[in-house]
């Protein structure tokens, strides 16, 4: 089978980066021939990496895109594909208007938001990263939906495979200092308030405890955050806080932590090199990966709203962890069975590609009313995003 892959531009984030590794699996394990379209982005190492050749596609500004449409229909033209496989809502959406209605070339849409993405067709087959949203559209009325998790690669990701004293050195730790490793994005906003809580954690802990936090991320207010890691490192008299900028392959950083804090995919690679997880979120959400909390993330995904009025939550946690050595021990195991039941990559490449035979099985059956159906919600959702953007000053 020939599978267009169709993902977003290749910026460090968990989809594009899952997109990548189910490609590589549904041609090493399934014998599957990959054609990968996407716009350029730091992930284009981790293509080259796992030998997939990249069919560029143009950036654009606003989605659904007209040039990127025109760019995969000459794409799917020339390279005939049995199946396209389009990675989140917008990709889908384009496919489906592209290709799906206008050239019956069969499709499967793999969406990992927290939300249902109403606009997207019912009738065409579609995953679900979130257990709660694939229940969720099928009471709704998709027609054929299936849950597909985030994957881990197990052995990649295997705590065994990288020497933890060396990572440790690498990133410039001492043996008894507990290190806490972060990703964030370094922007603005109340989605990185969970990053200036962990920052204030650590001046506060740090008093008394060895404490280091090294965050793994770039964006566009790094130096405003690299002042703020500057201003407690000279109030504790020591580097306790690093940025330590994007990185492609983190797997050295997990590897050295003592504790990880994250939320989605990088949440799960710390649970795979068997560290203790702080799941965070919006609006002050931590919670600790553990026995009591794992039936609630399984079913509504690694990551959580708070009520915003809790800013000690997370330095609690913190507390808790740095001093219970024995505690840290036991949740990294206990979240490392947890990925290796859950989230296997080999597994879930094994789910996928039995739903690309059943996909590319069935005839497109694109309907007028269905695609009316997504353009009329398509409006309706831009006209209050527009209205939204407009009341907080942002257009």
């Amino acid at each position: 089978m020939k599978i267009l892959v169709f993902a977003h531009r290749l910026e460090l984030g968990g989809t594009q980066a899952t997109a990548i590794e189910m490609a590589a699996r549904l041609r090493d394990r399934h014998g599957c021939r990959i054609v990968f379209h996407a716009g350029t982005g730091p992930l284009q190492d981790m293509l080259h990496d796992r030998g997939i050749d990249l069919a560029p596609s143009p950036d654009a500004r606003f989605q659904p895109s007209l040039s990127r449409m025109r760019v995969l229909r000459d794409l799917v033209a020339r390279e005939k594909p049995d199946l396209i496989h389009a990675w989140d809502a917008w990709q889908g959406i384009e496919a489906f208007c592209a290709v799906h209605m206008s050239m019956q070339v069969p499709l499967i849409i793999s969406d990992m938001g927290m939300t249902l993405p109403h606009m997207l067709p019912r009738h065409v087959t579609t995953t679900f990263g979130v257990l709660a949203v694939h229940q969720q559209a099928q009471q709704q009325g998709w027609q054929r939906t299936a849950h597909l998790p985030l994957p881990v690669d197990l052995i990649r990701n295997d705590p065994e495979i990288i020497d933890q004293s060396e990572a440790r050195r690498l990133m410039g730790v001492d043996p008894d200092d507990v290190l806490i490793v972060a990703t964030a994005r370094l922007t603005r906003g109340t989605t990185v308030q969970s990053l200036s809580h962990m920052i204030e954690a650590v001046r506060r802990l740090g008093r008394h405890l060895p404490l280091r936090l090294a965050i793994i991320g770039d964006g566009s207010a790094r130096a405003e955050w690299q002042h703020m890691a500057t201003r407690t490192n000279r109030e504790l008299g020591r580097k306790a806080i690093c940025l330590r900028g994007a990185m492609t392959d983190p797997r050295r950083a997990y590897a050295a932590a003592d504790i990880v804090i994250g939320a989605g995919s990088s949440a799960l690679r710390g649970m795979a090199f068997a560290k203790p997880v702080i799941v965070t979120g919006e609006r002050g959400f931590a919670r600790i990966f553990d026995p009591g909390t794992a039936a609630w993330f399984t079913a509504n995904g690694l990551h959580g709203v708070g009520n915003g009025d809790d800013d000690g939550a997370l330095r609690r946690l913190i507390r808790m962890l740095a001093t219970r050595p024995r505690m840290r021990q036991r949740l990294g195991q206990f979240g490392r069975d947890h990925v290796a039941r859950h989230h296997d990559l080999d597994r879930l490449s094994d789910d996928l590609a039995r739903l690309c035979r059943m996909a590319s099985d069935v005839p497109p059956q694109p309907t007028i009313g269905g695609a009316m159906r997504s353009a009329v919600i398509y409006l309706r959702e831009r006209r209050f995003l527009a209205l939204r953007r407009h009341d907080l000053g942002e257009a």
